[in-house]
């Protein structure tokens, strides 16, 4: 079992690895791949804060979350 797992992640590897090399082809650096990645994650984090900080809110006023949306000019796709 070890060893498929190892197997597999080899695969992972080189798959990522063509990746990396098909977008640095396309002009993409690898430092600036990984300032998106992070830029990404920050979005996230304040994403997830925002929905958090949105429910609370939602439960205080006795309100859904959607309510809140349109109430603050928020699309509620993002």
């Amino acid at each position: 079992m070890l060893e498929q797992d190892v197997a597999r992640l080899k695969e992972k590897e080189a798959s990522l690895d063509k990746e990396i090399a098909q977008l640095e082809a396309e002009g993409y650096s690898l430092a600036e791949l990984e300032e998106h990645i992070s830029l990404l994650h920050e979005y996230n984090e304040l994403k997830d804060t925002g929905q958090m900080l949105l429910g609370r809110l939602a439960i205080l006023r006795g309100v859904t979350t959607k309510d809140l949306y349109s109430e603050f000019g928020l699309d509620f796709e993002d």
